[in-house]
């Protein structure tokens, strides 16, 4: 599995993943493998998806292509960009869609996180979008990284420090989660601001 965290505070925005992979019992850290990076920036926005580990080449092929949906600036977007590529990846790129007989929608099979010069948002497997005003993370340490930022996110100034302190939370206790960490921070536009195409990130090494 993997951790991906969001955070924003004092006007930016930060996404931070691991960036070990694990296969059952087997374990790749990104000392040997180089794309290791769980992280894909697509203009002005980064995504974190979750699920298989062939989710990455499927969002990297599917957005290189320039008439791809690609607006990330409210759940509302975000939704339709993601219909759109659910249909690709249901017709194109041979995705199974049913969990469960059950499920009212088909599944897209992976959690995304978003951060984008508009906010922070998650989007779920039946592609419901939920901003959120502080934090969240997702995958199999998300509940350490959800709870190690609870506990800084008052006293800490920087979400970078913030996402930090929840990746190195999850990566201690989570066995499927690993050190280092790949982290992205842009800065998030004001109400007021007008909406360009594509925002300005600025990306921080680990």
């Amino acid at each position: 599995m993997t951790t991906v965290i969001v955070t924003k505070k004092a006007g930016r925005a930060v996404i931070c993943a691991d960036t070990l992979a694990s296969y059952g019992g087997s374990r790749e850290t990104s000392a040997y493998i180089e794309n290791s990076s769980k992280i894909l920036r697509v203009g002005g926005a980064f995504l974190a998806p979750t699920g298989p580990a062939s989710m990455q080449l499927v969002l990297t092929s599917y957005f290189q292509d320039p008439e791809a949906p690609r607006d990330f600036s409210s759940p509302l977007h975000i939704f339709e960009t993601v219909r759109e590529l659910h249909r690709a990846m249901r017709d194109e790129y041979t995705l199974n869609p049913r969990e469960d007989a059950s499920d009212p929608f088909e599944s897209m099979q992976t959690e995304m996180l978003v951060c984008s010069p508009f906010g922070i948002f998650g989007v779920y497997p039946m592609r419901s979008v939920q901003e959120y005003t502080r934090f969240y993370a997702f995958g199999s340490g998300a509940e350490y990284a959800m709870g190690a930022m609870h506990a800084v996110f008052e006293y800490l100034d920087r979400p970078e420090d913030i996402a930090i302190a929840g990746l190195e939370a999850a990566a201690t206790f989570d066995e499927a989660s690993g050190l280092p960490y790949t982290l992205h921070s842009l800065d998030l536009r004001s109400e007021h601001s007008p909406s360009p195409a594509n925002g300005s990130p600025r990306a921080l090494k680990p």
